[in-house]
């Protein structure tokens, strides 16, 4: 058996993330079908390239070799995909990619304004999006990191931190009794039905441990946010939301006491030029959207000042 490129990801994939069940998830294979790839790339090299232990995969010396190898080879195909669809497309092209986020009208916006053609790539796993960036599939990615759920950051990818700690806020019924309060607690919300998207990396954790906490335990739904919307809007659940988020006449957005849910906003890509390029764009977008949410602008004008990286000062809308 000839190596493959397919090969070397998921030996790189399987060191990366010390275990074959994650290197599947992020490879978007079955588990089983990974260990029998696996097995029949050592039979070609001729010997084992981990060693197996319940805490996980550990590269062997010959595994070692293999990667000291693969890992730059890796990086020049990405390389040359990226240079190549450029040249296809008929010019360069600023492939983003993101989580959800108000900020990203305005950065698309602002990038165009730049003279860039930014295309975007939506997705609710910033783990993915991270390793689209690193597979030459995406120029940057803005993504968040769950507190207590650390990312599966890519060796090669460069970080910029644009937050360090964004609070999660709760949208409510607006005609619920809690939404009189301009700070709602987890006890006002334990009789109510929460719907959380477990898809969201690290968040169904994080929701579980806040619940944990406060001592509540209230029913909780899966599903997509945008359903959640619906839902909330009706009257039938309340949900963790982006502190960005504005309300509406039929949903109110309320800071949760003590700020028991946060997440980091990161901005990811290969090089510190490409961070460049993009970052200040990104910088204007969010704070523009800050300013248009009222709980958000509130909290960032009383509490905000020491969670916060330097940013910029947010001025009061005229």
């Amino acid at each position: 058996m000839d190596l493959e490129v397919r090969h070397l990801r998921a030996v790189v994939a399987i060191a990366d993330t010390g275990s074959l069940h994650r290197a599947a998830r992020q490879l978007g294979v079955a588990q089983p079908s990974l260990s029998t790839q696996l097995r029949r790339i050592e039979q070609a090299l001729g010997g084992a390239l981990f060693v197996r232990a319940r805490s996980g995969c550990r590269p062997t010396p010959l595994g070692r070799l293999v990667l000291s190898r693969a890992r730059p080879l890796l990086a020049e195909m990405r390389s040359l995909m990226a240079d190549a669809r450029a040249a296809a497309a008929g010019g360069p092209q600023l492939r983003v990619g993101s989580t959800a986020s108000r900020a990203l009208s305005g950065w698309l916006r602002r990038l165009r304004a730049h003279g860039q053609d930014p295309t975007l790539h939506m997705n609710v796993s910033p783990n993915a999006l991270l390793h689209m960036v690193a597979d030459g599939q995406l120029d940057v990615a803005f993504v968040h990191e769950v507190e207590g759920c650390p990312l599966r950051i890519p060796r090669e990818l460069c970080l910029r931190v644009l937050v360090e700690r964004e609070p999660q806020f709760v949208s409510l019924p607006a005609d619920h009794p809690a939404a009189a309060k301009p700070v709602v607690t987890l006890a006002d919300l334990a009789r109510d039905r929460w719907m959380i998207d477990p898809t969201v990396d690290g968040e169904w954790d994080a929701v579980q441990r806040m619940f944990r906490a406060a001592g509540v335990n209230p029913v909780v739904l899966h599903g997509d946010y945008h359903t959640a919307d619906a839902l909330v809007a009706t009257g039938e659940v309340v949900t963790v939301c982006q502190p960005t988020r504005v309300p509406r006449p039929d949903m109110a957005v309320r800071r949760l006491q003590g700020d028991p849910l946060g997440v980091r906003l990161l901005l990811a890509a290969r090089t510190e030029t490409d961070l460049d390029g993009v970052r200040p764009a990104l910088e204007e977008a969010y704070w523009e959207s800050a300013r248009q949410a009222p709980a958000y602008r509130e909290w960032l004008e009383r509490d905000g000042a020491g969670h916060q990286e330097p940013r910029p000062t947010v001025p009061a809308i005229p």
